[in-house]
C-alpha cells in the first residue's frame, strides 16, 4: 500500500473514522466466512479493527495488519483489543511464520494498491500465508459505474471536539475510470483538515489475472453482500473469493 492518507494517519481523524463508517452488511458477510469453529484469521488493512475485534469476540485467533499507526492506536484501546495481535505493516510487506484459514482485506483497501507491483505483492502475501484449503476474500468497486458522478458526499457528526462536517469532493478524473482522486475536507469548529486520496478501479478480469499469477484461483465473484453473482453492468461491488490453485 502507499503511504496512508491523512484520514488514517492523523490521530485526530482516525479517532473519528468509525463515526462515518456505520454500515454492517459487509461486516456480516465477512463474519459469515468464519462460522466453522475457531479459525486463524489474517485481516489485512484492518483499520480501527472493527472486524478483527468481532472475529475475536467469536473466539477466532486474529492478526490485524495496517500501515497506519493512528488506526491501530484506536484498535488497541478498544474493548477486546488485547485479544487481537496488531501489526503495523503494509499488506505487501507483511511476513509471518503463521498460515491462516481465512485472509481478508475489507473496506475496499484493495483499491489503495495503485501499481501492478503493489497488487502483485499483496496477492503474493495472501498466497504465502494461506493454509491449504483456506479462503481469501476482498472486495473492489465495479469500474464500469460512473463513480465520479455519484461520489460527492457530506455528513455531520457529533464528536468530543464538537460538531464536525465531512465533505467529499472529486478531484482529478482525467486518468479515466481506472484511477479516481478525491479529497475529504473535515471542518472542525476551529479549523479544517483535508485528506487526499486516490483509488484504483481494476476490472474483474484484471484482478483474476493478477490472482492467477500469484497461484490463486477465483472461486467466485459476488456483486452484493447478500451473495448475488457479479453483474459487470450493474453491480456496485466485486467481492472476490479465492483459494490456492491446487486446493481440492
Amino acid at each position: 500500500m502507499s503511504k496512508p492518507d491523512l484520514q488514517f494517519s492523523d490521530q485526530r481523524l482516525a479517532d473519528l473514522y468509525d463515526l462515518g463508517n456505520t454500515g454492517t452488511d459487509d461486516r456480516d458477510f465477512y463474519l459469515s466466512l468464519a462460522d466453522d469453529g475457531p479459525q486463524d484469521i489474517l485481516d489485512l488493512g484492518c483499520g480501527t479493527g472493527l472486524l478483527s475485534l468481532a472475529y475475536a469476540a467469536e473466539g477466532h485467533r486474529v492478526i490485524g495488519v495496517d500501515p497506519a499507526a493512528a488506526m491501530l492506536a484506536v484498535a488497541r484501546r478498544a474493548a477486546l483489543g488485547d485479544r487481537v495481535t496488531w501489526v503495523e505493516s503494509t499488506a505487501e510487506n507483511f511476513r509471518s511464520d503463521q498460515v491462516f484459514d481465512l485472509i481478508i482485506m475489507t473496506g475496499h483497501a484493495f483499491q489503495v494498491l495503485l501499481t501492478d507491483q503493489q497488487v502483485e505483492a499483496a496477492l503474493a502475501t495472501m498466497a504465502r500465508h494461506l493454509k491449504p484449503g483456506g479462503l481469501i476474500a476482498f472486495e473492489s468497486r465495479n469500474p464500469a459505474l460512473n463513480w465520479d458522478a455519484v461520489w460527492g458526499r457530506a455528513y455531520e457528526m457529533e464528536t468530543p471536539q464538537g460538531r464536525v462536517r465531512a465533505v467529499r469532493r472529486m478531484k482529478d478524473t482525467s486518468r479515466g475510470r481506472e484511477f479516481l482522486s478525491f479529497a475529504w475536507d473535515y471542518h472542525f469548529p476551529e479549523d479544517t483538515l483535508t485528506s487526499d486520496s486516490t483509488l484504483r478501479f481494476l476490472t474483474a478480469d484484471a484482478i483474476t489475472r493478477f490472482a492467477d499469477q500469484a497461484g490463486l484461483k477465483v472461486e467466485a465473484v459476488l456483486g452484493d453482500w447478500r451473495g448475488g453473482l457479479f453483474d459487470p453492468d450493474f453491480s456496485r461491488e466485486m467481492i472476490f473469493k479465492l483459494r490456492h490453485k491446487n486446493a481440492e
